[in-house]
């Protein structure tokens, strides 16, 4: 008997009736292969991936040399679970990323699978480490779909709606935010109130704060704002926890987008391109602070396998040999050149911004900032997919276009998406 070749309408019939409605999918598209920025569907249609597996593929999809790595490990061992018997990959791993990490301090560094498990520790660590309970994270951040995840992101739908209680002991102030009227003092003034009214600062384990933020929007955090945060840290011996899950592995111009603060957070979390697309996530922080745990407070049974591992070391190699970072910052130069040129011919389009390759747009109807536009953002997204470029939304109004690009996409594919976006803008706003 032969069987009809699969489609995306028949597939996504059958991941109706199998999977969840709450597990989300942006577009009814069921990828074959890819390589590089581009993707296939089961029907041969080709994209251009603007989205990057949400951030995850900087290096691309298949790149030869991380799919090598990987097929070599797979070839000696696969799993044993690092606490019953170690390998060195995990090790030089973290050697290599400690070497990477800022701060003239020793520090340690250990694996888990997500970037949620990896903030999850972060708190811990600060925990035991201060003998405190509260953390202070930030209206817009987004850190992991856990129950503590949860309660540290500050944006309710949809990640948070219907799902509580949260953990207690979380308090969200004002991130910086000058489109919308939030400016370093209003955001260090929402800190302060939150030690007066809410908790007192000895009682704080730890502040967590995101370089850019993801799910939020693309904010970038001002230097002058996080240096306040680490003088205030050290004031009250308050842990400074920098999430780099969706910052981390070059996509701002720098291995951390943490570099360019001019002072150094006590822990790291990092996940998403760190393994080219495997899962693993890290937290590298202060020796002195990452010792505190006992024995046994940390780890998990897939942490750090040595897949991912030997994915991890074959990314820091490709960032290398390929001069990645140079690359980010070049990237990030022509995608905002390219956003600019589409600003002048759309007032929808209020704000253009970024850090090295993380760059976004925010939408506004009429050009209004007091009106932001998610609907126009939506008629965007669907009209670019139906040209073959995948395009990924984000911002607490859900009237942000994010672009996450791997940085191995060439000029010529980066000119081509640019000019699609452009195509699907102008079909999207004539459909308002």
């Amino acid at each position: 008997m032969k069987h009809e070749a699969p489609n995306n309408a028949m597939l996504m019939a059958r991941r109706r009736a199998a999977l969840p409605t709450g597990l989300g999918q942006t577009y009814e598209v069921f990828a074959e292969r890819a390589l590089n920025a581009e993707v296939w569907d089961v029907e041969g249609k080709r994209y251009i991936d603007f989205g990057g597996g949400i951030a995850v593929l900087n290096t691309g999809h298949n790149h030869p040399k991380i799919v090598a790595a990987v097929k070599a490990q797979l070839d000696k061992v696969h799993h044993t679970c690092f606490q019953v018997l170690a390998y060195e990959p995990y090790v030089e791993l973290a050697e290599r990323l400690i070497e990477k990490t800022p701060g003239d301090f020793a520090k340690k560094a250990y694996f888990l699978s997500t970037g949620a498990e990896a903030v999850e520790n972060a708190v811990k660590i600060a925990r035991a480490a201060t003998g405190r309970q509260a953390v202070i994270a930030f209206g817009g951040g987004f850190h992991g779909r856990t129950l503590l995840g949860m309660a540290l992101t500050g944006k309710v739908a949809p990640y948070k709606a219907g799902f509580g209680p949260f953990p207690a002991e979380i308090y969200h102030a004002e991130y910086p935010n000058p489109l919308h009227g939030i400016g370093t003092a209003e955001a260090l003034r929402s800190v302060e109130h939150i030690f007066k009214y809410d908790v007192e600062a000895a009682r704080v384990a730890a502040i967590i704060i995101e370089p850019v933020q993801g799910e939020g929007g693309f904010y970038v955090a001002p230097k002058d704002f996080v240096q306040a945060l680490r003088k205030l840290c050290d004031q009250h011996g308050i842990v400074l926890i920098a999430d780099e899950v969706q910052t981390g592995a070059g996509r701002t111009g720098t291995w951390l987008a943490s570099e360019q603060w001019g002072v150094a957070a006590d822990i790291v979390t990092m996940a998403k391109s760190m393994a080219g697309g495997f899962p693993l996530s890290a937290v590298i922080g202060r020796a002195d602070l990452m010792d505190k745990p006992l024995p046994g407070g940390l780890g998990g049974t897939y942490a750090g396998n040595p897949l991912a591992c030997a994915a991890a070391l074959a990314v820091l190699d490709v960032f290398e040999e390929e001069q990645l970072l140079a690359r980010s910052v070049a990237v990030g130069e022509k995608l905002t050149a390219g956003l600019k040129a589409l600003a002048t011919k759309h007032k929808q389009i209020q704000d253009v911004r970024g850090l090295g390759a993380m760059v976004a747009v925010e939408l506004f109807k009429d050009g209004d900032i007091e009106k932001p536009d998610a609907d126009l953002t939506k008629r965007v997204c669907a009209e670019a997919i139906k040209r073959g470029l995948v395009l990924l939304s984000c911002g607490v109004y859900a009237n942000v276009i994010r672009i996450l690009v791997p940085l191995t996409a060439s000029d010529a594919l980066l000119d081509e998406g640019l000019a699609v976006l452009g195509e699907a803008f102008s079909a999207a706003v004539q459909q308002g």
